[in-house]
């Protein structure tokens, strides 16, 4: 059976499912390629804890952490509220095409509207089609203000 739940990231079963499946992230080809640093390992679950901007969601398949999404709450000054972007979404891939982004989906939003978010947002690789699929059956989808400026653009500069 699968279990939806919000994560406590002082729990040591939920901070290591955490860690184990942003690892399990970083290492696809879609998160980057690279396994997470043994400091990142060790400090993530305590510097999320220490953030009330944080949250996360955790799905299990009984005691198998399968599933994943990091959550930061940021501000819309347009709105006046809060936003929530969702960070980081994982499945194993044992567990996709069986709805678990869909049910952890529900619970960031859930979440998200206890926190007073006006919207979520998130960032997606243009190649990663089923993850593209996932979210517009969810209702994401790009975004502009004026058709003349076009769609919004997810930009970076590492520091």
């Amino acid at each position: 059976m699968i279990d939806v739940c919000l994560a406590e990231y002082r729990n040591p079963v939920h901070a290591r499912a955490l860690v184990e499946l942003l690892d399990h992230y970083a290492r696809d080809p879609a998160g980057g390629g690279t396994p997470l640093s043994p400091a990142v390992k060790a400090a993530l679950p305590q510097a999320l804890a220490e953030r009330p901007q944080a949250f996360s969601v955790l799905a299990f398949d009984d005691d198998q952490a399968i599933g994943l999404v990091n959550c930061m709450e940021g501000f819309s000054t347009f709105a006046c509220r809060p936003l929530v972007n969702l960070h980081d979404v994982v499945v194993k891939a044992g567990h996709r095409g069986q709805r678990v982004a869909q049910r952890m989906l529900a619970r960031v939003e859930e979440e998200a509207r206890r926190r007073g978010a006006c919207k979520l947002t998130l960032e997606v690789l243009s190649g990663n089609r089923p993850a593209l699929r996932a979210y517009a059956r969810e209702g994401f989808a790009g975004y502009q203000l004026d058709p003349a400026f076009g769609q919004a653009l997810f930009l970076q500069k590492p520091l």
